[in-house]
């Protein structure tokens, strides 16, 4: 795509005089005095925006209109005051907004929330002094840099601007993650974005080396880097590609230089020393990358600065940039979080034994998640696998990257649930990892779910439960009596369920805060109880002022609270996007969160109120039910312009969407067959085939319920329908108790399948 990027590789090995030249390419070098300034103040000038999206998520007046501020309490006030037109100011509106006003205050004015305020700010001022001296130190200098810093401009953030919007993820015109990328992270205006891209992009390749030589890459150094991509008008996948290869280089070149027996020795001696010793990824020589015991500066500086060198810039210059990461295998390691070990290791482990089967699967080539990472008493063997040492394939550093993304699935069905949801999420900019934990209480759950609305109870109460809206239903309980009577079928399962993803969410702040993912940015993306599992982990950093861990969060479908206290605390500590993707039309998360505290909102079925830093997702046109967001992870995702979807897979995700409607439809007719005393046939697989008089049943009992609506039968059918969603007691207790029956044996059946495919493949 860009043939003239400065990293080019030369054909054959060879270079001329003018290659050798731009191989000693600098700032100092591509840029004059003028220049270097521009761009000290326009990471500064980036830096101060960021910093006032964070004060407006705690700004009471965010979000109203600019009349609220002014004491209007009467008419007369209103017609007193100038700068108001008598005519068409809405006094009740501001009114409303006042007492909003107030409330906001109320809660603004919390010791807990003045402290989170109060640490925030001071986190991100502490990073952005960081910055800019490093960069200073380069360009022109620490002083003045540092004076660009405070008399830096900071434009009005526009990122993250709390954008209510409708999507129907069934429509073709997918927003392009290139467009979106523009809209979250507007530009800002330097004459920097007027040279030519190869300079531009040299510009971006060595800030990104700046960055990485404070020893981290945290979320505000990505998003930093992501307006700084945009101001100098060059594409998303400028800077994913230069991530790439700078990860790719990184590792390649510490590898080269961890293969001496010392080094091994103190490897091994580190293995055991460490508390913790796992990583988000198996990342090249784990076991020597990130357990050195010193620093090899000659060594090292010259093998990654050789590399980096290839991407644009000399060797001496490339190396000058890394700093001290490019004189220490350990650092590259604690980069990387490799630490000696592997998200399979003890960390995991640990973990394991305060919630069932915690850990991270990668979703490259994950073929079935209870074989991708171990239990807690799995054997050596099945370790092995897992193991750079023993497994080449696991030690590819062409498959690191400089960011992570972890998927949570809400509910499963079946073993493989747990990654194929994620499949949707391209390796290309991120390294995609799957959270499995309570897979028993989860299939369970899913079974249960499944279970009710394929029932007869169920489909006779929607036909009641439309007559009302959801918020109806669950304030005025007007949930129909027929469906409060198998309700144990769920409720149970639920709730248990969501008490593990709380405790889930709890360990996944405290792998975070361990690093488990080395010192890079992390996106967390969750549908169902998985997005709870995000809320609870949010809250959680929060609590420990764990700022700079997550870059973005997208949570769909969210059984927790949609209060504007509790996001504003997640906002808190998510450098990027937090996005709320929501149903008014998702009767079953209506019906299961009916119990909990509906007095503070459900965030799966409205949108959050009051916060510019929060976007808004309405999906009610596509999710009618819950049990369709497992189908629908990478259409939301495409459509909200998310950074790395992969596009084939979203297709297939269309197709198994496709067929389980299908057959959830020929289930319901062969439900409408049997009540109207029809005998039905079934074929191999289970589906529904024809009728006793070897009719198609599809097509059969699709013109008998054609004639039921249009009135020309009896209504045999509806009648009986409506039998069984009369109140009989021993009927509901029956249909409950072959439904908990149904659910027992199936998740058995999935949790069975799941362990054979592991033992399978351990073999």
């Amino acid at each position: 795509m860009f043939k003239h990027v400065p990293w080019a590789s030369h054909e054959d090995g060879k270079s001329s005089e003018g290659d050798h030249q731009d191989d000693e390419k600098s700032l100092t070098t591509i840029l004059d005095v003028d220049q270097r300034g521009e761009l000290t103040l326009l990471i500064a000038s980036i830096m101060a925006s960021m910093r006032k999206a964070i004060e407006m998520n705690f700004d009471a007046n965010a979000t109203l209109s600019s009349g609220s501020n002014k004491p209007l309490a009467s008419e007369d006030e209103k017609i007193m005051d100038t700068q108001t037109d008598p005519a068409t100011a809405d006094v009740d509106k501001l009114d409303q907004e006042k007492k909003l006003k107030e409330q906001r205050q109320k809660e603004l004015s919390a010791p807990k929330m003045k402290e989170l305020k109060h640490d925030a700010l001071r986190f991100i001022d502490q990073w952005r002094t960081n910055v800019i001296e490093r960069i200073g130190s380069i360009v022109n200098s620490k002083e003045e840099a540092s004076s660009q810093l405070h008399s830096a401009p900071a434009k009005s953030p526009t990122s993250n601007a709390s954008s209510d919007r409708k999507i129907d993820t069934a429509s073709p015109d997918f927003e392009a993650a290139d467009t979106a990328f523009k809209e979250i992270f507007p530009p800002v205006d330097t004459l920097l974005s007027s040279l030519d891209e190869p300079t531009r992009l040299l510009i971006l390749h060595s800030t990104l080396l700046l960055l990485l030589s404070l020893e981290h890459y945290i979320a505000p150094s990505r998003v930093l880097l992501l307006y700084l991509t945009s101001s100098l008008h060059l594409p998303l996948s400028a800077l994913t590609a230069d991530e790439e290869k700078i990860a790719k280089g990184l590792l390649e070149a510490a590898k080269q230089m961890s293969g001496d027996e010392e080094t091994q020795k103190k490897a091994e001696e580190n293995k055991h020393s460490r508390k913790w010793k796992v990583g988000l990824a198996s990342v090249a020589g784990a076991a020597l990358i990130g357990v050195t015991g010193g620093l090899a500066a000659p060594l090292v500086a010259a093998g990654v600065g050789s590399v980096m060198g290839g991407l644009g810039l000399g060797a001496t210059a490339a190396a000058g940039y890394l700093g001290a990461v490019a004189g220490s295998t350990v650092i590259v390691g604690g980069l990387f979080g490799a630490y000696g070990g592997k998200m399979t290791g003890e960390m995991m482990d640990a973990y394991a034994k305060e919630v069932s089967d915690f850990a991270f699967l990668p979703i490259k080539d994950s073929l079935d998640p209870l074989a991708s990472a171990p239990h807690k008493d799995s054997s050596s063997h099945e370790r092995d696998k897992n193991d750079p040492e023993t497994n080449p394939a696991v030690d590819d550093p062409a498959s690191r990257r400089l960011r992570v993304t972890i998927g949570i699935s809400g509910w499963l069905t079946s073993a493989s649930d747990v990654t194929s949801p994620w499949r949707v999420l391209s390796s290309a900019s991120s390294e995609p990892f799957a959270l499995r934990y309570e897979m028993e209480a989860l299939m369970n759950l899913g079974n249960s779910i499944s279970a009710m609305v394929s029932s007869a109870a169920w489909g006779y109460a929607k036909s009641e439960m439309i007559k009302h809206t959801i918020f109806a239903e669950l304030t005025a309980a007007l949930w129909p009596l027929g469906l409060l009577k198998i309700s144990r079928v769920v409720d149970n399962p639920f709730s248990v369920a969501k008490s593990m993803s709380d405790k889930a969410g709890e360990l996944l702040a405290d792998a975070l805060i361990n690093k488990c993912q080395g010192e890079r940015p992390v996106v967390l993306v969750g549908y169902s109880l998985g997005a709870r599992v995000i809320y609870s982990c949010l809250m959680s950093l929060a609590r420990r002022k764990a700022f700079g861990l997550v870059e973005s969060a997208v949570l769909i479908g969210t059984p927790c609270p949609s209060t504007t206290g509790d996001w504003r605390v997640m906002r808190s500590v998510v450098a990027s996007r937090l996005v709320n993707v929501y149903s008014e039309n998702d009767y079953v998360l209506g019906f299961l969160y009916r119990t909990s505290s509906i007095q503070y909102g459900v965030a799966g079925l409205q949108k959050i109120e009051g916060l510019p830093g929060v976007e808004n997702v309405d999906v009610s046109e596509t999710v009618s039910g819950h049990l369709r967001y497992r189908f629908l992870v990478g259409a939301i995702l495409k459509k909200i312009g998310f950074e790395g979807v992969d596009l084939k897979a979203v297709e297939q995700e269309a197709e198994a969407l496709k067929k389980m409607d299908e057959e959830d439809e020929m289930k319901s007719l062969a439900d409408k067959a049997k009540a109207q005393g029809k005998s039905i046939v079934t074929g191999a697989d289970g589906k529904v085939l024809f009728d006793k008089d070897g009719n198609p049943l599809m097509e059969k009992i699709w013109r008998k319920g054609k004639k039921e609506e249009e009135g020309d039968e009896k209504g045999e059918g509806k009648d009986n329908l409506e039998a069984k969603g009369k109140d009989d007691e021993h009927g509901a207790h029956e249909e409950a108790e072959r439904l908990e029956k149904e659910v027992q044996e199936k998740t058995q059946q999935g949790l069975l399948q799941g362990m054979a495919q592991k033992l399978h493949i351990s073999k």
